[in-house]
């Protein structure tokens, strides 16, 4: 039987102000938020078999009980004691306390410390960390293919073919891998690359006309179409060749771009 693939979002919150782990709800987090304090959701993925009695890879409570006693204490003792305290260290130390406590099936963590950023670690890859931010940008487009008829164009892509375009809240995350470093800050962090997304992505696309005002997406000056799917790759293509001249050897692993709530395109070539 070939394998699943199990995901768990486990949510907690940290601080002097949480409320006892026991009873009630896990939906908002558990242990709960006080008066005050920080909000944590953890991802487990797991893989294996699924078991021909139960119908079950694992029992969820499983995750969830592996996440409270083993992963969640050591992001509150960091958030506690924050002093020479990296996420890198802390990420480490919860890929191994999840492996132990869910032996054979545990192959990943993702640790969102707020919902716009992320850290990410798997077991097939331990001295990686995958680092992701989201960002947003507002531009128009127009849906118009050169090769095609007008008729044609407004068969294909109706509403999105007005000729003088129209808009969207685009969001975007890049997800990118760098060294683990668990001895001092790791040489690229969440701030560097905010700082390349808005040179190399947010100043030249946001509050655009895409087709109007950017090279990348003039199909008269022989740029691409910008449907969503296009948008990624070239995001995708303009932040890997920022990141390649950076120190720590960054990489980008992929590139997701949300048109709508219910939208998105990632480009991840591998």
């Amino acid at each position: 039987m070939p394998p699943v693939t199990l995901t768990r979002a486990v949510r907690f919150c940290t601080g002097p102000a949480e409320t006892p782990p026991a009873g009630g709800m896990g939906y908002s987090g558990r242990p709960g938020m006080g008066e005050v304090g920080a909000f944590h959701e953890m991802s487990v993925r797991c893989e294996g078999e699924i078991g021909p009695k139960t119908g079950y890879l694992v029992d969820i409570k499983a995750i969830d009980q592996a996440v409270r006693e083993h992963a969640a204490p050591i992001i509150a003792h960091g958030h506690a004691n924050p002093a020479g305290v990296t996420a890198h260290a802390l990420m480490a130390g919860c890929l191994g306390a999840l492996a132990g406590a869910l032996p054979g099936i545990f192959r990943a963590v993702r640790w969102n410390p707020s919902p716009y950023h992320a850290f990410e670690m798997s077991t097939a890859a331990p001295q990686t960390v995958l680092i992701a931010q989201r960002y947003d940008f507002a531009a128009a487009h127009r849906l118009h293919a050169p090769t095609l008829s007008d008729e044609e164009n407004r068969r294909l892509y109706g509403k999105c073919n007005n000729p003088r375009g129209h808009g969207h809240n685009y969001q975007f995350e890049p997800r990118v891998a760098v060294p683990l470093s668990t001895q001092g800050p790791p040489a690229f962090t969440h701030a560097r690359l905010t700082s390349l997304c808005e040179a190399t992505l947010i100043k030249p696309f946001d509050h655009t006309h895409l087709n109007e005002d950017t090279r990348e997406f003039n199909t008269a000056l022989g740029g691409l179409i910008p449907s969503v799917e296009n948008i990624a790759r070239v995001f995708y293509e303009r932040l890997a060749k920022a990141l390649a001249a950076e120190p720590g050897s960054p990489r980008l692993v992929s590139m997701t771009v949300w048109e709508t709530d219910r939208t998105s395109a990632t480009w991840a070539p591998g």
